[in-house]
């Protein structure tokens, strides 16, 4: 299964269970009058809005380059991982807002069997969704779908935190407002981990010490000698990676023999990093 078919499995079956677990989690939370059972379940819907935007944003990364966009569509899929962080971002406000109210106002939790099967199953399939979500980006590289199995596992440990609460709840009636706030700062948590790590490769990040390593071990055993590679810089462009470096030649060198050196060395990176190469010659009186 390529990678788009990947994407777009995940965001199905993303979308049909959360809005089968939002159902059922509201329903439950209405009838126990759970601020944090209610919260948990729009937490579970967004996770729907969310595998919509991987849906989509797969669709327009996928897209080949054109006059417009000459690098692809491939950050698009950044554009949807951004969504999904700030998304999160907004939910984990709006459930410390309302946790806030419910500890104010003294307001209890009345849970019964129904919250607690509600739960585990609830548990079980956000973890097996954020499992799924998980192996999908392994396979893919996708930042969005890691994003997404985020979102699934972060859904997974709030309704953990509103089971154990359920227990303590006779004990300590508040405890479902307490727990409404620590599932929100986890929430909370989680997005910024996204909207970062996202962030990052945006704005453009250096090459990594082992991969400077073995692009300079790839260019010196084709030239035959050290060109010392330097001025390295990697450019993501998610569907493919450009690479960007200087090297020094013999300034006694023909036009020719330079060209079959840099020629030779992008063709044999492109064969084992699948990097697009562009390379500077810098002049050289003689090799050390």
């Amino acid at each position: 299964m390529n990678k788009k078919k990947l994407a777009y499995s995940e965001g199905w079956i993303s979308i049909i269970a959360n809005l089968l677990l939002f159902g059922i989690k509201y329903w439950a939370g209405i009838v126990s009058g759970s601020i944090a059972l209610i919260s948990d379940a729009w937490h579970s819907l967004t996770d729907s809005v969310s595998s919509a935007a991987i849906i989509i944003g797969t669709k327009i990364s996928s897209k080949p380059a054109d006059k417009k966009h000459p690098f692809g569509h491939g950050r698009a899929e950044l554009i949807t991982s951004i969504m999904i962080g700030i998304l999160l971002a907004m939910i984990a406000v709006s459930f410390f807002t309302e946790s806030i109210k419910s500890i104010k106002n003294h307001e209890t939790a009345v849970f019964g069997t129904l919250s607690i099967v509600v739960l585990i199953i609830s548990i079980t399939i956000k973890e097996l969704s954020a499992q799924y979500a998980f192996y999908t980006a392994r396979k893919t590289g996708m930042l969005s779908l890691k994003a997404d199995a985020w979102h699934h596992r972060s859904d997974a440990v709030s309704s953990v935190l509103i089971l154990i609460g359920i227990f303590i709840n006779p004990y300590f009636p508040l405890i479902d407002g307490i727990l409404g706030i620590i599932v929100s700062f986890f929430i909370f948590y989680t997005a910024y981990q996204i909207i970062k790590e996202t962030a990052t490769a945006i704005i453009g990040e250096s090459c990594d010490k082992n991969t400077i390593t073995e692009l300079k071990e790839i260019a010196n055993s084709v030239a035959g000698f050290d060109v010392l590679m330097h001025h390295i810089h990697l450019h993501n462009y998610i569907n493919h990676t450009e690479i960007t470096f200087h090297i020094y030649l013999l300034d006694t060198m023909t036009v020719y023999e330079s060209h079959s050196i840099t020629s030779s060395i992008i063709k044999k990176i492109k064969e084992i990093k699948q990097y697009d190469s562009t390379i500077y010659i810098d002049p050289l009186k003689e090799i050390k």
